[in-house]
């Protein structure tokens, strides 16, 4: 009987979650469903010189934001816990002892000027990656090299050690990956593992390996950076005796910068004006231990559902023209074999388009609450039928919900300043008596809707001599005070007769020093 999937992602709380991880976490979450598997999260605490306060509650929040939903984690529980592997510990020893006892892993004493000194030999000798390895491991102090009573002298003194994997020499190892095909790699090129510290903590390695197997983890989907350790993996499954439920492996590609070569990096988008964290991170400077605070993908204005979408497309195509998904689509479509091998180089503009396309997809009364929680800021009194006409004018020139209040504030204030550019071209004798004669008309006029004021406009224009062309700009920045907006006649209806003709005449007043004929 084929297996549950169970697929898990394992952060380690050592400061924000970068959108690589979130993207690993995504994938993850996308196969299990699809698949109707379990997906986990398992915190990856081990080196605990390396652990960062509030970072396990960010991994939290910002999976809670992006919609990514966990079956088991250290806090909803589940029947493998605990789900930190600070809280694992005494489980680890038994499975180094045991690799001890069928000869795969070995006691090593060397200290850290041993270790020191091997390595500057090895750099003597132009030796290119230098390595504790089947080759130098015969020259070092260790239970492969001691006798088994001086071994045991040392463990009952309490003398220092660390366990390390035995790797062997000359042996291919060989697993197949699910993005890449098969990987074949030599041993030569795999050195012998640290295990256990002699703190009696476990490496990554070995924690890695023993939670797996023991979580019943079905599929290991992880970032690229993690390849070259796949190996030594594969040899510790198989040293367990786990090798026949060994989870299949797939490595995504990397994110890359925006221009050139490397890794997408929080240096890129604070260089280039854009947040590699899903959340607002609050830290501390390394060197100074001044307060930081990176710039997040929600506070940023990102809609959760965009922000998804954008990053599905990062390494994975569903192999269609369709570029909008829903989480629901996403699964539904969702398939390992059609993520990328390449790189995925992160486009800073694709992803406000998706934002933009997410917003322009809500309704007005939805879109109406991002502009009324503004306005209830700023002290500024609008009824929400309003606040849904202006959201409905304003959704197709937004990015961010915050546009609606800083790219539609005329509507609540009068301009006290007009687009220099337009009434330097515009602005003329011609022009300013037509809209004064517009202005005049518009308080006794038809009720204020946008086909009556636009039929109003072309009447007056007519009997002033005026094209309608002439005067569109010039009318724009007299009500509005800028250049360019949505439509005018929507915007002149939300506005209402009495305040556009208001707001005309005193245009007019103004700048009547610059009309020319």
């Amino acid at each position: 009987m084929e297996r549950e999937v169970r697929v898990r992602f394992a952060p380690s709380p050592t400061g924000p979650l970068h959108i690589g991880g979130v993207r690993t976490a995504l994938y993850n979450y996308l196969l299990a469903r699809k698949l109707g598997g379990k997906m986990l999260l398992r915190i990856e605490d081990t080196d605990q010189n390396r652990f960062v306060p509030g970072a396990e509650q960010y991994i939290q929040d910002s999976l809670a934001w992006c919609g990514i939903e966990l079956d088991e984690s250290p806090w909803k529980g589940g029947p493998h816990a605990p789900y930190r592997q600070s809280e694992r510990k005494p489980m680890y020893m038994q499975y180094a002892l045991q690799l001890i006892d069928s000869g795969h892993a070995y006691y090593a004493f060397d200290t850290p000027e041993e270790l020191d000194a091997m390595r500057a030999r090895l750099t003597a000798a132009k030796v290119p990656n230098p390595q504790y390895n089947a080759i130098t491991r015969s020259q070092m102090r260790n239970s492969t090299t001691l006798p088994e009573d001086e071994v045991k002298q040392l463990l009952d003194a309490g003398t220092p050690y660390v366990i390390r994997l035995k790797v062997p020499r000359k042996e291919e190892i060989r697993f197949n990956d699910l993005i890449r095909g098969w990987v074949v790699v030599h041993s030569s090129a795999v050195d012998d593992k640290v295990l256990m510290k002699s703190d009696g903590m476990p490496t990554y390695h070995l924690a890695n390996i023993v939670d797996d197997h023991l979580m019943e983890i079905t599929h290991v989907i992880r970032g690229e950076e993690w390849l070259p350790s796949a190996p030594l993996h594969v040899l510790l499954y198989r040293y367990l005796g786990w090798e026949s439920t060994m989870p299949q492996f797939a490595h995504l590609p990397l994110l890359l910068k925006p221009d050139g070569t490397g890794k997408l990096s929080k240096r890129d988008g604070d260089r280039l004006g854009f947040p590699v964290f899903p959340l607002e991170w609050h830290g501390t400077d390394a060197e100074t231990g001044a307060p930081t605070v990176s710039s997040g993908y929600r506070e940023s204005g990102y809609l959760p559902d965009a922000f998804i979408n954008f990053l599905a497309f990062l390494g994975w195509n569903p192999g269609t023209q369709q570029e909008l998904f829903s989480m629901d689509e996403l699964i539904e479509a969702f398939s390992i074999d059609r993520v990328s091998k390449s790189p995925a180089r992160f486009d800073q503009h694709k992803v406000r388009w998706y934002n933009e396309q997410y917003l322009r997809a809500k309704p007005n009364a939805e879109l109406a609450q991002y502009l009324l929680d503004a306005l209830h800021e700023h002290g500024v009194d609008c009824t929400r039928e309003k606040a849904e006409q202006i959201a409905g004018v304003m959704k197709e020139r937004v990015t961010f919900p915050q546009d609606f209040w800083q790219e539609a504030q005329y509507f609540f204030q009068a301009p006290e300043s007009y687009d220099e550019q337009v009434i330097s071209k515009k602005w003329n004798t011609a022009t300013a008596n037509a809209l004064a004669a517009f202005a005049r008309e518009l308080p006794t006029a038809a009720p204020s809707t946008p086909d009556a004021i636009k039929a109003l406009l072309t009447q007056v224009l007519e009997r002033e001599g005026v094209k309608l062309g002439q005067v569109m700009q010039a009318l724009r920045v007299a009500v509005t005070g800028a250049a360019a907006g949505p439509d005018l006649m929507e915007t002149m209806h939300i506005l209402g007769n009495e305040e556009i003709s208001q707001r005309i005449l005193t245009a007019v007043e103004r700048l009547s020093t610059r009309a020319t004929a």
